[in-house]
């Protein structure tokens, strides 16, 4: 196995970056920073925070609110795209790698099968716009850096949309979800294993990454209900109710609404097929749902 044994990762107060941390510290030398220990929001900090060596950085950082994205848009450029730059121009002084995570916001969501990595990208919002210029700016410095796309991502080191639901159910009998929105949920356990086989396998330029198969927000929310109840977990809501992507009116930004993405790319490098998200979720829930 080609080990890389001194990896930054940035972002490590977030879902993702948390987990990464966690699981990578088992195995390699880490150095990890919070939001709080290096914000991308300051760019002159940046470079002097990565003064020490270090074989690659891994980019978990971003201003996600979509809908804060749209009315502030300098502050999403300067997170999203420039201060990617930043770091990727920092490890190509040092040659090293940057791992970049990126979205699957890129599209429009006008396609009715999976997005491969080759399909053209259409961005709906300013959040989405800032994260392809994120991604065009990292590849811009080096094509053999890794922008990484996920979709709803989800695990234990910070609540998602499927603990919301939970939570729901636990208070509620009555649970409601977008049913017309549809994309591939990402569990960050899973992600840290595939990101460790897509750089020993020298995987570069964009990679799509998130477990097998497709879903809604109301058809991932009642598969956890259904798991939690088939456990034992005490809930007071047995169904989702379906909602539409009109009915959010608190929504500013434009959503996509087909975002699934294809992985072919990574079992083709790899010789690995993501486990089906059902298979995560059951799992996540298994392991780090209580029961009381």
């Amino acid at each position: 196995m080609k080990a890389l044994p001194r990896i930054v990762i940035i972002g490590a107060n977030g879902r993702l970056g948390a987990a990464l941390a966690r699981e990578y510290q088992r195995a390699f030398s880490v150095k990890a920073f919070a939001h709080d220990q290096l914000d991308l929001a300051q760019l002159d900090q940046v470079r002097s925070l990565l003064e020490t060596e270090f074989d690659l950085i891994i980019n978990c950082a971003a201003l996600t609110n979509v809908d804060y994205c749209e009315t502030h848009r300098d502050e999403a450029f300067l997170i999203n795209a420039h201060a990617p730059r930043l770091l990727a121009e920092i490890c190509a002084e040092k040659s090293a790698k940057l791992v970049h995570i990126s979205t699957d916001y890129v599209f429009d969501g006008k396609q009715n099968a999976p997005y491969i990595e080759k399909d053209s990208p259409a961005p709906l919002s300013v959040y989405a716009e800032s994260k392809l210029a994120g991604e065009e700016k990292v590849l811009a410095v080096s094509p053999t850096n890794l922008v990484v796309r996920l979709s709803w991502v989800f695990g234990p080191d910070k609540p998602s949309f499927i603990d919301q639901i939970i939570q729901r159910a636990r208070e509620k009998e009555t649970v409601t979800a977008v049913a017309d929105k549809f994309s591939s949920p990402s569990y960050t356990i899973d992600v840290a294993n595939w990101l460790c086989l897509a750089w020993e396998n020298e995987a570069q330029g964009i990679l799509h990454l998130c477990n097998d198969g497709a879903c809604s927000w109301q058809e991932w929310a009642q598969y956890a209900i259904d798991v939690c109840r088939d456990s034992g977990i005490p809930l007071k809501a047995v169904h989702v109710g379906k909602l539409s992507l009109t009915d959010m009116k608190n929504f500013v930004a434009r959503r996509p609404v087909y975002t699934v993405l294809s992985t072919a790319k990574f079992t083709a490098r790899t010789g690995v097929q993501p486990r089906h998200w059902r298979d995560a979720v059951a799992d996540y829930i298994s392991t780090h749902v209580s029961k009381t």
